[in-house]
């Protein structure tokens, strides 16, 4: 899970910001551990840690300090966990009463408050019952009353991703490296984290997601998504200007990368490469910029256009342009079922099937 209302940083910024501090692991000697358990304990942390990406972590610190910042100001206790109070809360949540001049925060967001608060109470060992009627009827009547449908970004489609490498500079490292990561991204169907979380090599970095391995067919890439490790075939493109591979071994080559973050900030007035790997959100950014650039969707308004386009306009230009059986795009997405495949496909099967012709009319 990502986070786009974080305050976005820009090329050059601090890129690993301190995650916050987490709640100790459960154990059951957590109040005196022995001396010759310590090691566990910090493996445990460590585990701990792993269990949720970085921006998860940091998302539910944030949703978390919101929570306990309305339950000073209502002179209400955080602890025990106490599902009125959690009710209270995700009700002023939707009415827009947290703090003078709130706005109702939209039930996406609700929802992601909840479980930021069901985390943390967990992790605290003392778990909040959201089946209690308290909340659960009042999420319900949320829902029924403020739930919108779905915003989709929309998909980038190969015309368009040629149009977008246009609006990059070949000759220059950042250029290279950002033309890389939006044929990468685009022919290997991935999320914005798994596009900077490659490593060139295997076990190569501790924070890394993955690996690449070029092939004389392709590039095979080894990732750990949600849903657990898989292998991605990325194949060779029809020309070099437009192959995944190309572009990515030019970048590696004149990035003289050969160990590390496969994707890193590019310094010195575009002309050094740094040890940093990128954060996320410049992939987003990337996209948004080279979209508007080469005039995508230019039938819209330029506000209208900076909401579209994301990191996942990538994936969903794969999902809906890849004219093959559905099964390769779900596995190639590492989706867990075709309904969500179907989702991102936001114009190849539309009215494919006619079922109003089928029943004879």
């Amino acid at each position: 899970m990502t986070v786009e209302a974080d305050p976005e940083l820009r090329e050059g910024d601090p890129i690993n910001p301190p995650s916050p501090a987490l709640p100790e692991p459960v154990n059951p000697a957590s109040s005196a551990v022995p001396a010759h358990l310590e090691r566990l304990t910090e493996r445990a942390r460590d585990y701990v840690k792993a269990a949720s990406s970085a921006n998860t972590r940091r998302a539910y610190a944030s949703d978390w300090k919101h929570f306990s910042a309305w339950c000073r100001r209502q002179s209400l206790e955080v602890l025990p966990p106490s599902p009125e109070v959690v009710g209270l809360y995700i009700t002023a949540c939707a009415s827009g009463a947290v703090t003078p001049g709130d706005k109702p925060h939209a039930v996406s967001t609700i929802e992601r408050r909840l479980s930021a608060i069901s985390w943390n109470y967990t992790q605290r060992g003392t778990p909040l019952d959201r089946s209690d009627r308290h909340i659960a009827t009042v999420l319900a009547g949320i829902r029924n009353t403020h739930a919108s449908p779905p915003r989709q970004k929309e998909a980038v489609l190969p015309e368009d991703v040629i149009a977008m490498l246009e609006t990059l500079d070949r000759r220059t490292l950042r250029g290279l490296r950002d033309r890389a990561m939006l044929l990468l991204g685009f022919a290997g169907g991935l999320r914005r984290s798994e596009i900077v979380g490659l490593d060139v090599g295997r076990d190569q970095t501790e924070d890394g997601r993955g690996w690449v391995e070029v092939l004389d067919k392709g590039l095979l890439v080894t990732l750990r998504g949600k849903t657990g490790w898989r292998e991605i075939e990325v194949g060779r493109g029809s020309s070099d200007a437009t192959c995944p591979i190309v572009t990515l071994q030019t970048w590696l080559r004149l990035a003289k990368i050969g160990h590390g973050p496969l994707f890193r900030r590019v310094t010195g007035h575009g002309k050094d490469v740094g040890p940093e790997r990128l954060n996320d959100r410049e992939v987003a950014r990337l996209v948004k910029r080279t979209a508007l650039a080469a005039g995508v969707r230019g039938d819209l308004t330029e506000g209208q256009r900076q909401e579209k386009f994301s990191g996942h306009s990538l994936r969903a230009g794969l999902a809906s342009s890849a004219e093959v059986d559905e099964r390769h795009v779900q596995k190639q997405l590492g989706h867990a079922s075709a309904e969500m495949t179907r989702r991102y496909q936001r114009r190849r099967d539309r009215f494919r099937v006619n079922l109003t012709r089928a029943a004879g009319l």
